[in-house]
C-alpha cells in the first residue's frame, strides 16, 4: 500500500483531469469514481488514480482553493525526447515558469503551469530515477530557509524513512539565501519527495489545493499521526489538518476509503454525514454509520 497520496483539490474539473494526466504516461488508469452528496461543497466527485503506478486522489468540490507552484511534480523522462512530448502536452492553456531548454543539473529540463494550474518540472534524468513522479516542495515567503527543518521533522514521524541528498545553495544568486536548501530528496515510508528553499517574493506558498493523504489502518495510527502532524486547530476538519510548515495532510482510515469507492449510496451518505461532524477520524463510529 502506498500510505502516502497527493491529493488534488479542482473546482469542477477533476475527472477531466484524472482522464487527461492518464492519457500521458504508462501504467496509468482511473481506478474509481463516486460522488459524495450534502456536503459543504454541494455534491462532489471523488477520483482515484494511478499515474506511472503511482497513487494520485482528485476531488472536483468547488472553487475554494488553486495550486500554486509551492507543490509541484518532478518527472523523471527516460529521454530528452520524452521531456518534450510531455511538454507539448501539458502546456497548452498553461504558463512557462522556466522555459524548456539545456541547465546545469540537466541537459533537457522545463517547469510549467498546466491548464488547471498544476506545476510539472520536466527533466531528462540521466541516471535511473527509483520514482516517476516526485512531489516537490518549495518553502517561500515566510517557511523560507525551512526545508532541512521540515526534512529532519517529516522523517522523525514516518517510519522507513530516509535523507537522500541534500545540496545547499552557495552566495552566487544575490535573490537567493546562502547555505539554504537548493535540492533536496528524501523518502516517507518509502515514498519519495523532494523539497528546495527560495527566498524570493513568489507570493504564494502552500495551501490545500495540494494535499497529501497519509492512509492509516488502524486508530493507532490515525493518532499517531494526527498528534506529531497537526499545528493549527482551526484547520483540523474531517481528517484534514495543517502542519508547522503550512503543508496539508489528510489523515485517512483505509476502511473509509474503501466504503467511499464503493456502490452502496445509503451506506456511503450515512459515513458521510458521519465523518463531517469529525475533526480527526474516528475508526469504529464510521463503522457503525
Amino acid at each position: 500500500m502506498q500510505r502516502i497520496t497527493p491529493h488534488l483539490w479542482y473546482d469542477k474539473e477533476a475527472g477531466e483531469a484524472a482522464g487527461f494526466y492518464t492519457s500521458l504516461f504508462d501504467h496509468s488508469k482511473v481506478k474509481n469514481k463516486s460522488v459524495l452528496h450534502d456536503t459543504p461543497s454541494g455534491s462532489v466527485e471523488l477520483v482515484a488514480a494511478e499515474i506511472a503506478g503511482q497513487d494520485f486522489r482528485m476531488i472536483s468540490a468547488g472553487p475554494f482553493f488553486k495550486f500554486t507552484p509551492a507543490i509541484s511534480f518532478l518527472v523523471a523522462c527516460d529521454s530528452a525526447a520524452e521531456v518534450d512530448a510531455l511538454w507539448r502536452q501539458l502546456s497548452p492553456g498553461g504558463s512557462v515558469r522556466m522555459e524548456l531548454g539545456g541547465y546545469p543539473f540537466s541537459p533537457r529540463y522545463g517547469w510549467l503551469q498546466d491548464r488547471y494550474g498544476l506545476s510539472w518540472q520536466l527533466m531528462f534524468a540521466e541516471r535511473p530515477a527509483r520514482q516517476k513522479i516526485t512531489p516537490t516542495l518549495m518553502f517561500t515567503g515566510a517557511q523560507a530557509g525551512r526545508a532541512e527543518e521540515a526534512i529532519n521533522f517529516y522523517t522523525s514521524v514516518f517510519d522507513h524513512s530516509s535523507v537522500d541528498h541534500i545540496m545547499r545553495r552557495g552566495s552566487e544568486d544575490p535573490s537567493e539565501r546562502e547555505g539554504t536548501v537548493l535540492h533536496a530528496g528524501f523518502a516517507l515510508d518509502g515514498y519519495e519527495l523532494a523539497a528546495m528553499d527560495s527566498a524570493r517574493a513568489h507570493g504564494f506558498g502552500f495551501n490545500e489545493a495540494i494535499s497529501f493523504m497519509l492512509r492509516c489502518e488502524t486508530q493507532q495510527e490515525i493518532d499517531r499521526y494526527w498528534n506529531a502532524l497537526s499545528a493549527d486547530p482551526k484547520a483540523e476538519q474531517c481528517g484534514w489538518l495543517k502542519d508547522k510548515f503550512g503543508v496539508s495532510w489528510q489523515v485517512t482510515p483505509v476502511v473509509m476509503e474503501e466504503i467511499l469507492a464503493g456502490k452502496d449510496q445509503a451506506r456511503i451518505a450515512r459515513v458521510t454525514q458521519a465523518f463531517l461532524k469529525m475533526k480527526k477520524f474516528d475508526i469504529e463510529a464510521l463503522k457503525r454509520a
